[in-house]
């Protein structure tokens, strides 16, 4: 640091306060620093600064192993949003979301002096090992899960289904069939809710809902029993990935999209717009999710004592070409009971 002063001709207090980010350090003379710091390939020793300073001006992160986009989309909204507020993220995966495999993500991040984390898996258990953790280090969750110590950020996923089911009822479809999440996932649990909810309310019947995984592959395998349904003219997929599968089941069957069927997801991840058709979906905000839970946590790392509070996200329906009116250039002739009957065992 002395030599990047010298360089700089600035203090070794003053490169110090620019690597931090103060306010009160001039643009020109941060430029100057961060030129000097260039020139000299100069790296803080976080584990000094960590000793000097009593704070590791890191965040945690326990996510789910998995490549669905949602994931890598909340993370990059935290990364970025720590980035900007002077902190690094330090990231455990789990690959499941058994109680045991959290506690061990959570105690790896704690060991890493961490200032505090972020839980972006749905918590659908707690234990009293999660308790205390999420009581000695600031904690927020991501997906309407909780512990007694956190506050929560999350979309209402109750909200997104009745807008995606209502959109449906509104173009005229009699009812709307619906492919799940897997029932551990709270979203999933709440989307299915909301559909049902929508639907009872419209008067209408509830067909039986089928289960998939959040994959593709999962959407095609349903989409090939709805297919063969000739009355199923609207469906509410739980996530965009699983609407695409669901949308090439349904062609391959000679389903059209959306003059015989029309399909509504959720997500509005960046393939939404341009598969074909275009597909409606629900919007969730991932990257405002994550900039949201950081800045809650930092909150919280100011005054650990700030009671925890939930801070909704609102859903947007986005309507694209995968939806139109009922009864317009398509539509299906009655169920059979076998039909039913197939479904129901199905699910």
């Amino acid at each position: 640091m002395a030599d990047v002063a010298r360089v700089a001709g600035v203090s070794a207090q003053t490169v110090s306060r620019a690597l931090a980010g103060h306010s009160n350090v001039t643009p020109s003379t941060r430029a100057k620093v961060m030129a000097a710091v260039e020139e000299l390939g100069y790296r803080r020793n976080n584990a000094a600064r960590v000793l000097s300073s009593g704070r590791s001006r890191t965040l945690g992160v326990v996510t789910l192993q998995t490549n669905f986009y949602s994931r890598a989309a909340v993370t990059s909204g935290i990364e970025n949003a720590a980035r900007a507020a002077g902190y690094t993220v330090s990231t455990a995966t789990t690959a499941s979301l058994d109680t045991s495999a959290i506690e061990g993500a959570l105690t790896r991040l704690a060991e890493q002096d961490v200032e505090g984390i972020i839980l972006s898996v749905p918590l659908i258990h707690t234990s009293e090992r999660i308790d205390q953790l999420t009581r000695a280090t600031p904690t927020i969750t991501i997906d309407g899960s909780r512990t007694d110590a956190t506050e929560v950020v999350a979309v209402d996923q109750f909200m997104a289904a009745k807008l995606a089911t209502e959109h449906l009822l509104d173009l005229g479809h009699e009812t709307v069939w619906h492919i799940s999440g897997p029932q551990e996932w709270l979203e999933a649990a709440r989307r299915r809710e909301g559909w049902q909810s929508a639907l009872e309310a419209a008067g209408r019947s509830v067909p039986p809902p089928l289960e998939g995984d959040w994959s593709p592959a999962s959407g095609y395998s349903n989409g090939l029993i709805l297919a063969r349904i000739p009355d199923v003219t609207a469906v509410f997929v739980a996530s965009d990935e699983m609407a695409f599968g669901l949308i090439r089941a349904l062609h391959e069957l000679g389903r059209r999209v959306p003059e015989d069927v029309s399909v509504v997801g959720v997500d509005d991840i960046e393939l939404a717009e341009y598969c074909s058709p275009s597909l409606t979906t629900v919007a969730q905000p991932f990257a405002q999710m994550g900039a949201l839970a950081v800045a809650c946590l930092l909150r919280h790392i100011a005054d650990p004592e700030c009671a925890p509070d939930t801070v909704p996200v609102e859903p947007k329906l986005v309507v694209r070409a995968s939806t139109r009116p009922a009864g317009t250039n398509g539509g299906g002739a009655s169920r059979t009971s076998s039909d039913t009957s197939a479904v129901s065992a199905r699910s």
